[in-house]
């Protein structure tokens, strides 16, 4: 994987781009392995699927805001000489994506929020777990819980609660404390940009009505909910997820350069 502004991450060049660049933002704790394939390797796109500073093999001790999380994003396009992209965010990641067109939206062609909303509250306890190395894993449990990864998707639940488990209780905890602190409710009438919002419909940790928020306040915005999935949509449907994203993509206006 290649590196930016101490970024690593994954590129795809879809042959002779049809769409806008595709930045992808991970989630708290995960990594540009959140994404499916599908996803990350969209037909007829050039996709750059992130980690973010201190996640999968970006080193660094994590941003502590999601503010600075998109300021490390600007950095990496930057870097990368992006002048614009759409950008999709997974929960943590939405919340970047959110600030990022709102605070650089001549960087922002277009975002993609899945399973976020525009306040991200975290449950206390699940805060105090989380911060304790002791109990840290009980913090996991709770979240892993609220995420309602179906039965049928049993690997998919094994895979999270590993890979969870695997962190830096210090990183996780910092995400979280990222989420528990965004609040962009004000600021939403804001953004002027193409907006899709998707949800899984079984979502607990962010339910629903996190989504419907998000697409009343922002001008123009498009909601998609999506049967038989939770807090992990992208990866419990992912074909789904990829068809929407790419028509999304392709109602952008784009020319090559951009």
């Amino acid at each position: 994987m290649p590196i930016a502004a101490s970024i690593h991450y994954f590129l795809h060049e879809g042959g002779r781009p049809k769409k806008p660049p595709l930045v992808l933002i991970h989630g708290s704790g995960g990594d540009y392995l959140s994404w499916p394939p599908e996803i990350r390797r969209l037909a007829d796109a050039r996709v750059f699927t992130l980690d973010l500073p201190g996640h999968g093999k970006s080193k660094g001790p994590g941003c502590q805001s999601v503010a600075d999380y998109a300021d490390s994003v600007v950095g990496f396009m930057n870097a990368a000489g992006l002048s614009r992209a759409v950008f999709v965010g997974h929960a943590l990641g939405g919340a970047i994506a959110l600030t990022l067109a709102i605070d650089h939206p001549e960087r922002v062609a277009g975002i993609g929020l899945i399973s976020t909303g525009p306040r991200l509250p975290i449950v206390s306890s699940v805060m105090e777990n989380a911060a304790n190395p002791a109990t840290f894993i009980l913090a996991i449990q709770s979240l892993q819980e609220l995420m309602h990864i179906p039965p049928a998707a049993k690997y998919l639940n094994d895979q999270t609660f590993r890979h969870l488990s695997s962190i830096r209780p210090t990183l996780f905890h910092g995400d979280l404390r990222a989420c528990d602190q965004f609040d962009a409710t004000s600021r939403l009438d804001a953004i002027r940009t193409p907006v899709l919002v998707l949800c899984g419909k079984d979502d607990q940790l962010t339910p629903r009505r996190y989504s419907e928020s998000l697409a009343g306040q922002i001008p123009g915005a498009a909601l998609q909910t999506i049967d038989g999935a939770g807090h992990l949509v992208m990866l419990e449907q992912p074909r789904r997820v990829a068809g929407l994203l790419s028509v999304f993509l392709m109602a952008i206006p784009y020319s090559p350069g951009m």
